[in-house]
């Protein structure tokens, strides 16, 4: 029972009502005043013609959230859209909707109307009296027990109130809802959004975590050496990557904050020095070999670039230490060729775990290249080749 009464505890179903009972209103006013025919035949043709606005499409959008989904704000919901009609599939649709919604609406009022006059025709005839000669169902005889039958009328006008509301809401999510081109720019907006935080993840995870690898590894040499000019050493490294670091926290925090305002340039290979010398600093025995000219490699591939050789490095001083590194980067061919090797004197992540392994293989996907992860010959090696273009 609990179940049955709770469409009735809604204040859309009754927002739903009174949407319907708005389709039928000027209709309802000519036909007082002109030829019930005509009228209703003027009516037909000028919300056909009403829907091939594309307006019409915002107005009827904006009513039916409003009234069918209890939308008072619009909060992202994509059942029914707002934007006005763009192809002439969307007026179409909106034709359709505003003919269906006047032809419900109109099933809905009449029924509105004469199912209370009914139950009123039966209490008359249940205490001798004669039915109204307005009503659609005449009442035949006086019966006393017609009495027992009042409730009927009633229940009925209530399941029609909430069966007409939940059709002409979903009717209404078929004709006012996005279209297949609407659905497929949300898709894809959708997915650049997530594109963009997975990036946005990738740039904290390799800035802020190579910044804490070489922040701990020279912390602990510092502390082994007990030298004061080595602790210094390892104190300037510290400070110089960890100012670095501030950098792209800044940066990426600033495209979260404000995505249209302009930040300054993440680095590129051109920046590889500064990589190369945080991980001397660090104790690696870094031997950097370095081919072509590296400032006429695109943006795209230069920075992503860069961020793939600071995880490789950020991964030996993590797991190997201070062990020999070789480094190859080369631009020859069309393509950039990146790779770097240390002895495998550790236990590393292999190729389905780590975060920042993955990250590199997702990196060089994205524009078109391949990595490859894993030991090789004695060594752990890190190859990536990105296309240019």
């Amino acid at each position: 029972m609990a179940r049955m009464l709770r469409p009735f505890t809604r204040a859309v179903t009754y927002t739903r009502w009174l949407h319907l009972f708005m389709a039928v209103v000027w209709p309802a006013m000519w036909w007082y005043i002109f030829d019930p025919v005509w009228a209703w035949f003027t009516a037909v043709v000028l919300l056909a013609v009403a829907g091939l606005v594309p307006a019409m499409r915002t107005v009827e959008g904006l009513q039916a959230r409003l009234l069918l989904l209890g939308q008072r704000h619009d909060d992202g919901n994509a059942d029914i859209v707002t934007a006005p009609s763009v192809t002439w599939g969307d007026r179409g649709r909106t034709t359709l909707w505003l003919e269906t919604r006047l032809l419900v609406g109109c099933a809905v009022s009449f029924l509105t109307i004469h199912l209370p006059m009914l139950t009123d025709d039966l209490v008359r005839t249940a205490r001798g009296g004669s039915p109204d000669p307005a009503t659609f169902i005449q009442v035949p005889g006086h019966h006393w027990w017609y009495a027992l039958l009042t409730p009927l009328p009633l229940i009925a006008l209530a399941a029609v109130v909430v069966a007409s509301g939940e059709l002409i809401t979903v009717i209404a999510r078929r004709l006012l809802g996005p279209s297949p081109a609407e659905r497929l720019a949300a898709l894809e907006e959708r997915t650049e959004q997530l594109l963009e935080r997975t990036r946005i993840a990738r740039e904290l995870h390799d800035s802020i975590g190579h910044a804490l690898t070489v922040a701990v590894v020279q912390a602990g040499a510092a502390r082994a050496a007990k030298d004061s000019a080595f602790t210094e050493r390892a104190l300037d490294a510290i400070e110089e990557t960890g100012r670095a670091a501030l950098e792209d926290l800044e940066r990426v925090l600033g495209i979260l904050r404000e995505s249209e305002r302009p930040v300054s340039s993440r680095p590129t290979l051109t920046d590889a020095d500064r990589l190369l010398e945080s991980a001397r600093a660090s104790g690696a025995k870094v031997e950097a070999e370095l081919t072509g000219p590296l400032d006429t490699v695109p943006g795209p591939v230069s920075r992503e670039g860069y961020r793939i050789l600071q995880e490789s490095l950020t991964n030996v001083l993590r797991h190997a230490g201070a062990v020999p590194v070789r480094v190859r980067i080369e631009v020859t061919g069309g393509a950039l060729g990146l790779e770097v090797r240390n002895p495998l004197t550790a236990e590393i992540p292999g190729p389905g775990r780590g975060s920042g392994l993955r990250g590199i293989r997702e990196r060089a996907a994205l524009l078109g290249g391949r990595a490859r992860t894993g030991p090789d010959q004695g060594d752990w090696q890190v190859q990536v080749e990105l296309p240019l273009r």
